[in-house]
């Protein structure tokens, strides 16, 4: 027998002794999501019910025990809450508008970006230069950009396929433009939205301001809008801007994580985690980042209680809390465990969106991952076929210290960051079939972890 081949006859064969057939389990488990909507009808609720859900916000409140029923729901043996503390941030008024050139006024499409600080009411008003990297910022200097508002308006490098790619290609000065341009005296920065489409949405996200310097109101703007401020400013290097923010940044408070699990059989617990981020933009409804990611993790729960498998180890539904801010909820989590000595085997998190599954990928060595990569025979006729070397996600993270192996849910993410971050992410943007066989996907690795021995 083949090397490589060993672990699919340990998994055939221990599987064979507990009277199952992983083939069989595993097309049931696709089946039952297949012809089920409680995934897709609790999307709805989390969208329509509890929109901008932000942290702190009543809809957080109000999707964290929507949540906890729907574990309850979809059968988990126990369902609890754990407290993690969280930023409290609200958004207020805003406006961006051209109010002094060649070509008259013009109101832009803007957000705050997260922890941004804010203007007073009667705002801002400045000149406004185009900068498209940190260098050009230093290359100017402070005698050009003091009491100017800086416009970041490099775009996203499209020819980049890996999606994800192309955002970290941008996002550098939406985290941390504004401190950048604040060193050299700016009064606020406008950021182009870090999206690959062109459209009237602006996409928001949180920033980071470096100690020392001066906090200074960021706001995203629409591409569309971007593209047009570029092209006044071409022709009019006098423009002037009054920018409005009124958002604020309130005491830290208590919020939850949500937890749901399915009790494995082993005397010594184990535990396989899978989970997404409760918490959403205030300005969406958060339908792929990351109200899917949550009812996929929910609904494993649910699809591993009806398919009749007798699982080793314990598996744990989360709902984590404040991913978008400052990933408190995914360090609250591990650090539980870690205090009561849980052993974390696995965990899989789903925060790239939806769409249709692609695979997962792995934190493995070659060694780890060959076995890994064995188990996607059993997904092949889903045509489900990419088990790659990879990360996990931010929430997740935190338990690699306990030892846990990190999986990253890949689904195609070509059109995830039209949706991004922005008013765009509802939920008709959600294909109910993508979110099913998604939620299949994940359930059926987490079946096949549990019979794999390394």
């Amino acid at each position: 027998m083949k090397k490589s081949l060993y672990p699919l006859f340990l998994i055939l064969y221990c599987s064979i002794l507990q009277g199952q057939e992983p083939d069989r389990v595993i097309r049931g488990i696709f089946d039952d999501a297949l012809t089920d909507r409680t995934a897709y009808g609790n999307l709805e609720y989390l969208c329509k019910k509890t929109a901008g859900r932000l942290d702190g916000s009543p809809a957080s409140y109000k999707a964290v025990e929507f949540t906890r029923d729907a574990l309850k729901k979809a059968g988990a043996d126990t369902v609890w809450l754990q407290e993690v503390t969280v930023p409290h941030w609200v958004r207020g008024t805003e406006r961006c508008t051209v109010v002094s050139s060649s070509k008259g006024k013009k109101d832009l499409k803007v957000a705050a970006l997260g922890l941004s600080s804010g203007t007073d009411a009667a705002g801002i008003e400045a000149k406004v230069i185009e900068v498209h990297n940190f260098d050009e910022l230093k290359t100017l200097g402070k005698d050009k950009i003091e009491g100017k508002i800086v416009f970041f308006n490099r775009p996203v490098n499209n020819k980049l396929i890996n999606s994800f790619e192309g955002y970290g290609s941008a996002v550098d000065q939406r985290v941390s433009g504004a401190s950048e341009a604040s060193a050299y005296g700016a009064s606020a920065v406008i950021v182009r939205s870090v999206t690959q489409f062109t459209d009237d949405y602006p996409h928001t996200g949180v920033l980071h301001y470096r100690d020392g310097v001066k906090k200074i109101p960021a706001v995203a703007v629409s591409t569309i809008g971007a593209d047009l401020l570029s092209d006044w400013l071409k022709n009019d290097p006098a423009l002037r801007v009054r920018l409005v923010s009124t958002c604020k940044t309130l005491q830290d408070t208590l919020s939850y994580n949500v937890i749901g699990e399915l009790r494995g059989t082993a005397e010594t617990a184990e535990y396989i985690t899978v989970g997404g981020h409760l918490d959403a933009w205030d300005i969406c409804e958060g339908a792929h980042d990351d109200g899917g990611g949550c009812v996929q993790a929910i609904e494993t729960i649910r699809l591993l209680r009806n398919s009749g498998v007798k699982l080793k180890r314990s598996v744990r539904a989360v709902m984590f809390m404040n991913e978008e801010m400052s990933s408190t909820g995914g360090r609250a989590y591990a650090a539980e465990a870690s205090k009561i000595g849980e052993k974390h085997y696995a965990a899989i998190e789903s925060d790239r969106g939806v769409m249709s599954p692609r695979g997962f990928t792995f934190d493995a060595d070659s060694s780890r991952l060959e076995k890994l990569q064995s188990l996607s025979r059993y997904f092949a006729p889903f045509d489900i076929r990419d088990f790659d070397r990879g990360g996990g996600g931010s929430d997740i993270g935190p338990l690699k210290a306990l030892g846990a192996l990190q999986i990253g849910y890949i689904p195609d993410v070509q059109r995830y960051f039209a949706y991004h971050h922005s008013a765009n992410d509802t939920f008709e943007e959600v294909n109910i079939r993508e979110l099913q066989m998604g939620s299949a996907s994940m359930a059926s690795l987490v079946y096949l972890l549990d019979l794999l021995h390394y």
